[in-house]
């Protein structure tokens, strides 16, 4: 497991997420621990290094 931090796009605080390179590729929903705002995360890993991350706010 990786804990990665980044900034939540809605209330701008730092948080961390645990990722898992078991998988490749993954896109999952998860709260923001700050403000609990839902977030969709995609994050790719490739020789379990982290090759590409994205945090974006859901539409509600």
């Amino acid at each position: 497991m990786y804990e990665h931090y980044f900034q939540c796009p809605y209330c701008w605080e730092e948080i961390s997420v645990l990722l898992d390179p078991s998988m490749r590729r993954q896109t999952y929903i998860e709260d923001c621990e700050i403000c609990c705002n839902p977030l969709e995360i995609t994050v790719s890993f490739e020789s379990n290094e982290i090759t590409e991350f994205d945090a974006q706010s859901i539409e509600q």
